[in-house]
C-alpha cells in the first residue's frame, strides 16, 4: 500500500479525494490504467469518471482488456 506523508498531501492544498482523482487522471492519460481502474482508484463510478474526463477534453480510450471487464460486472450485476 503506498502512503504519501501528510505535509506532501498538505503541500498540495487538494483533500484525499482530489489527490487520488487527479492520480487516477494521469493513470489513465498514461495508460498505466483502465478506465474502470481509474475510476474505482478516484473512487467514483464509471461514468462520473468520463464525465470528469470529458470535462478536461481527455479522449477516453477503450481497448478489450476493458471490454472483457465491462462484461464480467455486467454479468454479476445480472439477477
Amino acid at each position: 500500500m503506498l502512503t504519501i506523508p501528510a505535509e506532501v498531501i498538505q503541500a498540495t492544498r487538494m483533500t484525499d479525494e482530489e489527490l487520488l482523482l487527479e492520480i487516477a487522471v494521469m493513470l489513465f492519460q498514461r495508460e498505466k490504467l483502465t478506465l474502470g481502474q481509474s475510476a474505482r482508484l478516484a473512487g467514483m463510478p464509471q461514468y462520473r469518471f468520463q464525465l470528469v474526463l470529458a470535462s478536461r477534453d481527455i479522449p477516453v480510450h477503450y481497448d478489450v482488456e476493458e471490454y472483457k471487464e465491462d462484461v464480467e460486472t455486467i454479468k454479476s450485476l445480472s439477477l
